[in-house]
């Protein structure tokens, strides 16, 4: 029975990652708690473990005597968001230059296959869940307990207004799905030489290449500010 509950529980867990990346589940939504215990089998108490698990991981909000709800994506959220971003993945992909295992590498250049069949075939949800494992793997290599939590964080709300970038609405946008791809084989070209500055720059350069798409959906006005600079930031 305790293996049956330890399935059930990680299959819910799985299927509310999936549907909350895909935006299946929208930011703010509220969970229906005695939907999702029928359909997984669960009671209350498994049901909240669970909760509590992913809340902990960024993708639910839990509130008193409520019930949990998706994560929210306030413009306040989403200009940390970007902000953020660039200088954790920066770090991110340095790091895992001077410290990824060649089990790791192999198992992001398995990442990488995944994504580009995505490409090819997959949906705009396959694209951007593939996108999101090939970056998982990226912060797993990395290999650093403070950095991680905060990446794992950002990788969710990506993966959610990233949806836009995988549902190409023009030539440019096709290509750029193209560019993409060709930056993951750079990215793994430069972690197995072990070229942390390269990662790094490698890394400025994807976020960049859908950073002004993303904004097109996601912000009122343009975003153009340095990397680093608080958008209230007043100068000295």
């Amino acid at each position: 029975m305790k293996d049956e509950a330890k399935s059930r529980k990680g299959a819910l867990q799985e299927h509310l990652k999936t549907s909350i990346l895909t935006l299946r589940l929208q930011p703010g939504k509220d969970l229906d708690e005695a939907h999702l215990s029928d359909e997984f089998g669960l009671s209350r108490t498994p049901l909240r473990e669970v909760f509590r698990q992913l809340a902990g991981e960024g993708y639910l909000d839990l509130r008193t005597n409520r019930s949990a709800r998706v994560s929210e994506m306030s413009y306040t959220t989403l200009r940390d968001f970007f902000l953020a971003a660039p200088m954790v993945y920066g770090a991110i992909l340095r790091l895992a230059a001077g410290n990824a295992r060649p089990a790791q590498i192999d198992a992001l250049k398995d990442a990488q296959q995944a994504f580009k069949a995505a490409l090819r075939t997959g949906s705009a949800e396959d694209r951007a869940l593939a996108n999101n494992r090939f970056h998982d793997v990226t912060g797993e290599m990395s290999g650093n307990v403070y950095l991680l939590p905060s990446f794992n964080r950002l990788l969710i709300d990506h993966a959610r207004i990233g949806m836009t970038f995988y549902r190409p609405q023009s030539d440019e946008m096709s290509e750029n799905l193209s560019r993409a791809s060709e930056q993951h084989d750079a990215i793994i070209a430069a972690i197995e030489a072990r070229d942390e500055a390269a990662a790094a720059k490698l890394a400025e350069d994807h976020w960049n290449l859908s950073r002004d798409q993303i904004e097109m959906f996601v912000m009122p006005d343009a975003l153009d500010v340095p990397m680093g600079v608080p958008l209230l930031s007043k100068p000295a």
